[in-house]
């Protein structure tokens, strides 16, 4: 994509909010299936159990909170990275408000919905980052914990990883159950499934930084 132009990276950001907000209408309906959560949305709701936050305001705390550490980490910040963490959050958080169906009971249609959840997270994710301006906080804090364990393989870094957010969350009473083991397991395959299916590869996309797209700015 040629990105030389303002107008051509302002068209980018309204495309990762666009994609966010797909994104986020999916973990909504992971949320409103009422069967647990996935590790990070299991944590966001126990620290608004504490707080007096609600969750969307208790995820953007917590995204910033990871910004911080993958500028520590010295990870890769784009624009995307930042409008993710202040963003997405408070876009599931409206979802969440705007629903005004009945609290869900039935085991096999929460599995249903949560799915489809997945789905809409599989697309927002494609719209947010063919933008190419980094991807979201939550995945360079893994790409950083990743470098300096090189011994550990990825995936197993990503299983601790989400280990430690799920124990945390769960013991500040996040929701956990058996839509917990299938985010875990289940959101990448239905992810990749749908990256197949519309021939997305995120391995080649060629994400540009803050400095690279201000300069952008700047120059045109």
């Amino acid at each position: 994509m040629n990105a030389s132009t303002r107008k051509t990276v302002i068209k980018e950001w309204l495309k990762i909010v666009a994609g966010l907000v797909v994104f986020a209408f999916g973990v909504h309906l992971t949320i409103f299936a009422n069967i647990g959560l996935a590790p990070w949305d299991c944590l966001g709701m126990g620290i608004a159990r504490h707080t007096p936050f609600n969750y969307g305001i208790s995820m953007t705390l917590m995204a910033v909170v990871i910004l911080i550490i993958d500028m520590i980490l010295k990870e890769k910040i784009g624009f995307g990275t930042i409008i993710d963490a202040l963003l997405t959050g408070n876009f599931v958080q409206m979802f969440n408000s705007l629903n005004s169906l009945p609290e869900n009971h039935n085991i096999w249609l929460g599995i249903g919905i949560m799915l489809i959840g997945f789905i809409f997270m599989a697309i927002g994710m494609w719209i947010y980052m063919s933008a190419e301006q980094c991807c979201g906080p939550r995945d360079a804090l893994l790409v950083g914990l990743g470098k300096r364990m090189p011994k550990i393989p990825i995936g197993i870094v990503e299983v601790l990883l989400w280990a430690v957010v799920l124990l945390i969350g769960y013991l500040l009473g996040g929701p956990v159950g058996i839509g917990t083991l299938i985010s875990t397991f289940g959101a990448g395959l239905v992810m990749q499934i749908v990256y197949n299916i519309i021939r997305f590869e995120p391995r080649k996309l060629k994400h540009r930084d803050v400095i690279t797209v201000t300069k952008i700015l700047k120059n045109s």
